[in-house]
Order: structure tokens, then C-alpha cells, then sequence
């Protein structure tokens, strides 16, 4: 996101931090749990250094501006230190296998999701080496758009697409369409981006398909496919009323990049229709066959790796058509373009995958799943739905899932299966999935956009708009309520 400092220090200073973890355990002492059930840590010393540990870590995440760290780095730490614990304390009661078996499905959890947003940033680096995003660009800047008109734009289109293609990727699209439109002005690039999460998120509340948060609410069978469309115009409100505010502090000015004319690489159209029908074939794998949707993706990884080898195999002959067809022409612009053309090579747009989201990923949900395992999600869920009536603890948890990513935060709801009416558990689903906008780390298309537009969008830039993108969230609450007042009275 920043440039970075030197990092020759960066050994020495984890070597403290074991050095200080080795001398603290003997110090924390063998809790007197039970050997056999789950080992309650919640009020022990090693589930308080757990939580010091992730809450330090989150501190370095958020001051990532100031302090030039990659993101990845302290989350990286912290949950190996957090897992490091639970799993010392589970030999000491001699429970090792419930400790590593707890850790295999968490390492499950983020794989999945890891590889699905994997799949994503490929085609999105594929399409970007076509130049797809370079000849969008250059149709706004004929069509003379203006920064306004963009902003509404990209976040509509978000907004359609999220239900469809899940918020995850529908941002990653409309981040790389805003960054090449608005190519060095910062701060428009920060506004739109802060509206693509927001309406992304927003667009993937209302649909099984849209969250990863949804996805899970629809497999435990406690909402139908048809009655997630009931969130439909509270997502919209969610959505409309930050854009509407924020649209006001852009400037009605058109961008300043000047027009060229961009030509697509050979294949780039296919290289689109690949990725739709990956989309699709991830989406059929769900509902035809009950499997992850990161099958789907995966298969459709394939796809693009096939093509790949097609137009690696068929260069040659393409050349030389092309060649033959711009001398008749006389066209030496073309020809000398030629000259620069080189093979597509799939794993090249593998490397280019923001890796520093995906370690980043992986961290988060290895520390939250690592507090979850030692009670604190369960005990953050009971003291909820237990101390307070389920609307207001719903409303909590969705400001909760800004910070402590929304994926556990649903986990642990459904692991509890409070008794809830229809129209509480449309009311979680909607909350999990918009709340995750008040910050740029609340949900995997704010994390994601962060990576891409590394250096415009930032966690402090998200961050100012955060009162704004409130009320958003308030009213979406209150239109459902009042929308959907009926379903609040049904159970089962």
C-alpha cells in the first residue's frame, strides 16, 4: 500500500517477541481445566495475552500509513503466537489432537476463501495484461464522463453486479477500472473506492451468492433463496445514502488523462466470457451440486489455463497474419507494435496476485478463529442474545463484523442457533454483510481494493467516511424493520 523501509530489522525484532513469549509461559502457568471437553480460556492469563496479542497486531494493521509495515506482517505473528498457545496448553491437558483438528478446519476455512479470491485476482491481472481496463478507460475518457459521473457509475455497477459475481470480485473489477480512469488523483480514487465496497457489500447482502456470509446463512437452511431477495431495497438505501453525500465533495470535472487509442490484446474478449462462465460454473457447483463454490473457481482457473496454452501454441501464425495484413495497409504504427507482443503466460498473472491480502487473510482468519476456539466469539454471541433482545444484539454484531471479520462473527451466530424469527435472521444476514463497510478491514472487498489501489485507498481515508456510511447503515436497519415488520413475528 506504502512504500516500504528497510526490513533487515525485521528478524531481530520477531526474535524478541519469541524471546518474550518463551519467558512469559512459565509465567502463565497450566490452567486447572478439565482434560476432556472444550477448554474454556476465556478468563485464563493465556486468553488474555491472546486477545493483547491480536489487538496489538490490529493497531499496526490500522496505523499501516504511518508506521510503513505491510499489513500482512503483524496479523502473520500474532497468529502463530495465538496458536502457539492454544496448542501448549492443549498438550499440557493432553487434548492435542482437539487442538490440531480445530486448527485443520480453520486453515480449511481461509483456503477456501484464499483460493476463490486467488482465481479472481488472476483473471483480473489477465484482463489488465489484454488491456481491458486500459480500452474501459479510454471509452470513458471519449464518452467524457466526469469524476461525478464515474463515481455513480462504477458504483452502480457494483452494486448489479455483487449479487452475481459476490462482492469480493465485482470490487476487485470496479477497483481496477477506477485506478486506470482516474490514474494519479488520489482522492477520487479514494471516494470511488469507498463507494465500490460499500455498494458491493450492499449488492451482496441481498443474494446467497453475494457474501460469503449469505452462502452460509443459505446452507444452514435457516433463510430460502426466495426470501433473501427481501433485502433487496434495504441494501439499495444502504447503499444510495453515503454515495448521495460523498458525490457532493467530488469535483464536476472530467479526469485529466489524456485520450489514446487502445487496442485489446488478442484474446482478451475470451479471456472475459472465461470468467463469466467461471462465475458461472462456481455458482452451478453450489446450487446443482451442494459443493464450495471454490470448486467452480478453481475448474475455471483451468479454463483460463487451456487458453492460455492456445494462445501461447497459435502466437506465431497470429503474428504473421497480422503482419501481412498491416504491410497491405501500410500501417507502421501496428507493425512496430507487433514487434513488443509477447506470449501470455497464466502462472506470470498468478505471481502478480496482491500475495500481501492474501497472507493478510490468512492471518485474520487464523486469529479469529484461534479466539473463537478458546470461547471468545461464543461467549461475545451468549452475552449478546442472552443480555439482550436478538434485535439489538444483531445491530451489535453487524458494527462487531467491521472489525472482527464478519465470516466468524456469522460462524458463531449459527454455531449458537439462537431462537430468532425470520425477520432476525434476514436482519444478521443484512447487518454481517453492510457492517463490514464502516471499514476498510471489515470486509474481504474493502481488504481487497486496499491491496489493489495500494497507496490512494487506505484504512485512514476509509476511515474519515465511516460516519457517513453509518447512517447508511442505521436506515437500512430501519427500512427493513419497517418493510418487513411481519417477518419479525414468524419463527421456524
Amino acid at each position: 500500500m506504502l512504500t516500504l523501509h528497510n526490513d533487515s530489522s525485521q528478524p531481530r525484532s520477531y526474535r524478541r517477541w519469541l524471546f518474550l513469549l518463551v519467558a512469559l509461559l512459565p509465567l502463565l502457568g497450566t490452567p486447572a481445566f478439565a482434560v476432556t471437553g472444550d477448554i474454556d480460556l476465556t478468563t485464563s492469563a493465556v486468553g488474555f495475552f491472546a486477545v493483547a496479542i491480536f489487538v496489538l497486531a490490529y493497531g499496526l494493521v490500522m496505523a499501516e500509513e504511518k508506521i510503513h509495515m505491510r499489513k500482512s506482517k503483524p496479523v502473520l505473528v500474532a497468529a502463530g503466537i495465538i496458536w502457539g498457545l492454544i496448542g501448549w496448553v492443549y498438550v499440557q491437558n493432553g487434548m492435542s489432537e482437539t487442538s490440531e483438528y480445530a486448527f485443520r478446519v480453520t486453515l480449511l476455512e481461509f483456503t477456501e476463501l484464499m483460493l476463490f479470491l486467488l482465481v479472481a485476482m488472476t483473471y483480473i491481472n489477465a484482463m489488465e495484461e489484454r488491456r481491458v481496463f486500459d480500452a474501459l478507460r479510454s471509452w470513458m475518457l471519449r464518452k467524457g464522463f466526469s469524476y461525478r459521473q464515474l463515481f455513480w457509475l462504477t458504483g452502480g455497477l457494483a452494486f448489479v453486479l455483487s449479487p452475481i459475481a459476490d462482492n469480493l470480485t465485482t470490487a476487485l473489477l470496479m477497483c481496477a477500472v477506477i485506478t486506470k480512469v482516474a490514474e494519479g488523483d488520489k482522492r477520487f480514487i479514494n471516494l470511488a473506492c469507498i463507494n465500490v465496497v460499500v455498494a458491493a457489500n450492499a449488492g451482496g447482502a441481498f443474494s446467497p451468492f453475494g457474501d460469503i456470509t449469505t452462502l452460509m446463512v443459505w446452507q444452514a437452511g435457516l433463510i430460502q433463496f426466495q426470501e433473501f431477495f427481501i433485502l433487496f431495497l434495504p441494501s439499495l438505501v444502504n447503499f444510495l445514502i453515503p454515495a448521495v453525500i460523498m458525490s457532493i465533495f467530488i469535483k464536476d470535472q472530467k479526469p485529466s488523462s489524456v485520450y489514446e487509442d487502445v487496442w485489446l490484446k488478442r484474446g482478451a474478449r475470451r479471456i472475459i466470457a472465461l470468467f463469466l462462465i467461471t462465475i458461472a460454473t462456481a455458482v452451478m457447483c453450489h446450487t446443482l451440486l451442494h459443493l464450495p463454490p471454490v470448486l467452480g473457481m478453481m475448474t475455471g482457473l483451468g479454463y483460463l489455463q487451456f487458453f492460455g496454452y492456445y494462445l501461447r501454441r497459435s502466437l506465431p501464425r497470429s503474428l504473421e497474419r497480422k503482419r501481412e495484413r498491416y504491410s497491405r495497409r501500410g500501417d507502421n504504427k501496428k507493425l512496430e507494435q507487433l514487434g513488443g507482443v509477447v506470449p501470455f503466460d497464466v502462472f506470470n498473472r498468478v505471481a502478480r496476485a496482491e500475495w500481501d491480502t492474501l497472507l493478510f487473510f490468512y492471518g485474520v482468519v487464523m486469529c479469529v478463529g484461534g479466539l473463537g476456539f478458546m470461547g471468545y466469539l461464543g461467549l461475545l454471541s451468549e452475552a449478546l442474545y442472552t443480555g439482550w433482545n436478538a434485535t439489538w444484539a444483531n445491530i451489535v454484531l453487524g458494527v462487531v463484523s467491521a472489525v472482527v471479520d464478519n465470516i466468524p462473527v456469522m460462524f458463531a451466530v449459527l454455531t449458537m442457533e439462537p431462537e430468532m424469527s425470520h425477520g432476525h435472521w434476514l436482519l444478521i444476514t443484512l447487518t454481517a454483510g453492510v457492517g463490514g463497510s464502516l471499514l476498510s478491514i471489515g470486509s474481504a472487498a474493502g481488504v481487497a481494493v486496499m491491496g489493489q489501489a495500494r497507496g490512494a485507498y487506505t484504512f485512514m481515508g476509509h476511515l474519515r467516511w465511516a460516519p457517513v456510511i453509518f447512517l447508511g447503515y442505521v436506515a437500512s436497519i430501519i427500512v427493513h424493520m419497517w418493510l418487513n415488520a411481519d417477518s419479525f413475528a414468524v419463527f421456524g
